[in-house]
């Protein structure tokens, strides 16, 4: 393997936090009670419809969906860098891929418009996620976002690396089913955003990781 992709919330990043505070300033607004990061969190890696499934019980075919959306989105921007950082054992795993030469990027269905500066606030060593990562394909960059291969192919491209020698980490079963519709090898995180009704052993990825250094058995 030439290069590790990775899927960002959740996976690299805990964005769980500031995800949550700005459902639940929006919750507040509409008169609905704030929900507890417990209940949050395992929905966290499903974006805006899982949030606002969630919060508010609607869907994208709810015909005030997309106005929740853009006002999900308005909140979280005045917060998405208050306090993301690197999920337990991310820091040594990315120190290790550097030490051995091996490249990594970020392969996200987040809006670039928020992509950008959050990897940019997330520190690695003394510089920043945005400074060691290879590529940054984000949701809207492509027609098609995950699980779609497109953003995939896309990180690809831009690295000039082979499906073959790649390897795509995720902790959401849309990652896995774009990691595989690309020809990449798959792994689970399982130490992500894993919901209790989620079955990752049914997935079909090629393995599935309890914690971030167990990634480089697969790296050979």
């Amino acid at each position: 393997m030439s290069l590790v992709l990775f899927d960002l919330d959740g996976t690299l990043v805990d964005t769980a936090h500031d995800l949550g505070v700005a459902l639940n300033l929006q919750l507040v607004r509409h008169g609905k009670p704030a929900l507890t990061q417990e209940m949050i969190r395992p929905v966290a890696s499903h974006g805006t419809v899982g949030l606002l499934g969630l919060g508010f019980g609607i869907t994208p075919v709810d015909v005030d969906f997309e106005a929740k959306r853009i006002e999900y989105l308005d909140l979280y921007e005045s917060v998405f860098t208050d306090n993301p950082v690197l999920l337990p054992g991310i820091a040594e795993l990315l120190s290790k891929l550097d030490a051995q030469r091996i490249k990594w990027g970020i392969v996200t269905n987040k809006p670039r418009r928020f992509s950008v500066d959050l990897i940019k606030a997330v520190k690695h060593g003394r510089a920043s996620l945005y400074e060691g990562c290879v590529c940054l394909v984000c949701g809207d960059d492509a027609l098609l976002p995950k699980p779609a291969p497109d953003t995939l192919l896309m990180a690809c491209t831009e690295t000039a690396s082979l499906v073959t020698e790649c390897i795509y980490v995720g902790d959401a079963e849309r990652d896995i089913q774009a990691g595989r519709a690309a020809g990449m090898k798959t792994i689970v995180a399982l130490f992500g955003y894993i919901a209790i009704t989620d079955k990752p052993e049914q997935w079909g990825a090629d393995a599935m990781i309890a914690q971030p250094m167990q990634l480089m058995a697969y790296l050979d």
